[in-house]
């Protein structure tokens, strides 16, 4: 299994367990969350508890939720919303920072990369989740999340070249 972590602040961001692939400009790592059910899960006995004397709710409730998979996993941080300045000024800080982890021979070719997925992003920003890491570093790589059109549950967007594949 390989684990993709943060060039910059560490964190271990997403797994190749989840379906994904890169984007065609080989900018980004598109991968497609999920929801899932998290916490105590009722199992239906086919007892009565009230036919036989006892309380209807015996468990005292239930403690489970429903949560998107990666973001659970990785212990994904909701930053609110970002403006077109606010992105900008980010993205701004962030390259500076990214590109001291780009080898020598591949900083023109993610330089053009990077420019057209910045584009992209604050295009999509009405429509983005903006998450940190568990760390919850402002100037780490953020990832960004949204709905494809039809889908139940978010696709989430990761900087290929911010991320670093760890085997496991």
């Amino acid at each position: 299994m390989l684990v993709y972590e943060d060039k910059l602040s560490g964190d271990e961001l997403v797994s190749d367990s989840y379906p994904s692939e890169v984007t065609t400009d080989g900018c980004f790592l598109e991968v497609q969350g999920s929801w899932v059910v998290k916490g105590d899960v009722e199992i239906d006995t086919g007892a009565n508890p009230s036919a036989e004397g006892g309380d209807d709710d015996i468990g005292g409730g239930s403690n489970e939720q429903k949560v998107v998979d990666i973001i659970d996993a990785f212990e994904l941080v909701e930053q609110g919303e970002y403006g077109k300045k606010d992105l900008m000024s980010y993205f701004k800080g962030w390259l500076a920072s990214i590109m001291e982890h780009i080898e020598e021979d591949q900083k023109d070719d993610f330089k053009v990369r990077v420019q057209t997925g910045i584009k992209r992003l604050v295009g999509l920003r009405k429509e983005l989740q903006v998450f940190t890491g568990p760390s919850m570093d402002p100037d780490a790589t953020m990832v960004f999340a949204y709905y494809k059109e039809g889908a139940s549950a978010p696709t989430f967007i990761y900087f290929k070249d911010a991320m670093k594949e760890i085997k496991c």
